[in-house]
């Protein structure tokens, strides 16, 4: 049996982890008798998708990217419509694409997967031009992405304190969505057009979302207040989002948005401006992934940064809830005194 050719391209700086052992890490834990394998350093901003693309042209079969979604999204974009699949050593800050495919997290399991060799073909996205394996957005969570690229750090707390401190200022923008023809207008927080289920540290934007069903599960986040806010970013850590009652959901398979004024978008947390006018497509089949042959057995627990936010979220809860009592209590005596003093 011919072996396998397989490049390894690791992005040294993408996410929070370092990754010089992980060479070895190859070496010693990747089946030899089934590939011949290198390992290629990325040097610069796209670099990674130039060597996916001359490895494509080179008729090699497996393009495994070590980093983050920025990196898998760089690699994958190169490869679409060919027959040289992506493998993933997730190794990011989000790791959403990993995650929803349920490939480990530990490097030295991801790379039994890789050993596995299961490949699909699966759906991936388009947005403006620029392809999305797992999600693409406008709104709050494009803004929150361009903040993320400005702030020059990495990892979940940069994203969670952008959030906090930009989310109660943030103004809903109107969007009119036109699917077949069809148009309806919404005020919206954000609007997420997902591939995949989740952005990453499974923060479940679309929980249903699947990657080989043809369809966009398209998410419009209605505004909300403070007090809501808790209640839907437990829902989207338990999986249960879209049951919350200020998502409206449906699927399709190409949409048209207008807005207002140009803004940012972001395709699978990369930032980018663009116009007023917003097209999205799924381009069915178009990309061979490995994937984990166990990943219909949920074996999911949840994260430390998953435990550390419900509860963080629970205290939330708490607070509130003292508060409205002692609101309450405040309006009682209120009462009572204007009864005593005849106000």
């Amino acid at each position: 049996m011919d072996k396998k050719k397989i490049i390894f391209i690791m992005n040294p700086i993408s996410g929070t982890a370092n990754k010089a052992g992980i060479p070895e890490l190859v070496d010693r834990y990747l089946d030899k008798e089934l590939f011949d394998y290198e390992i290629k350093v990325t040097e610069h901003a796209g670099h990674a998708a130039e060597l996916a693309n001359k490895a494509k042209n080179n008729n090699v079969q497996i393009v495994v990217a070590i980093g983050g979604d920025g990196t898998v999204n760089e690699v994958a974009r190169s490869i679409v419509h060919s027959e040289t699949a992506l493998g993933i050593i997730p190794c990011g800050s989000g790791n959403g694409l990993a995650r929803h495919l349920m490939i480990p997290m530990n490097i030295k399991k991801a790379i039994g997967i890789i050993n596995k060799c299961e490949i699909r073909d699966l759906d991936y996205g388009i947005i403006n031009g620029y392809p999305f394996f797992c999600t693409c957005g406008m709104g709050f969570d494009a803004f929150v992405s361009h903040k993320f690229a400005e702030s020059g750090k990495r990892g979940p707390i940069t994203y969670v304190e952008n959030i906090l401190l930009e989310g109660l200022s943030y103004e809903p923008e109107t969007y009119e969505i036109n699917v077949k023809g069809s148009s309806i207008k919404y005020k919206a927080f954000l609007i997420s057009c997902a591939n995949a289920s989740q952005y990453g540290n499974n923060a479940y934007i679309a929980p249903q979302a699947s990657m080989s069903d043809g369809l966009m599960d398209i998410v419009i986040m209605e505004p909300f207040d403070v007090l809501e806010a808790p209640q839907i970013s437990i829902d989207m850590f338990n999986k249960t989002l879209d049951k919350n009652s200020k998502i409206k959901s449906f699927r399709c398979q190409q949409l048209q948005i207008h807005r207002s004024k140009p803004g940012f978008i972001h395709y699978d947390g990369d930032p980018v401006m663009t116009g007023e006018n917003i097209e999205i497509s799924l381009q069915e089949q178009g990309i061979k992934i490995i994937v984990n042959p166990e990943a219909n057995r949920d074996l999911r627990k949840p994260n430390a940064l998953q435990s550390a936010a419900a509860e963080l979220f629970n205290e939330i809860n708490i607070i509130r809830n003292d508060i409205s009592k002692q609101g309450r209590r405040a309006q009682a005596l209120s009462k009572v005194l204007q009864r005593k003093l005849n106000i």
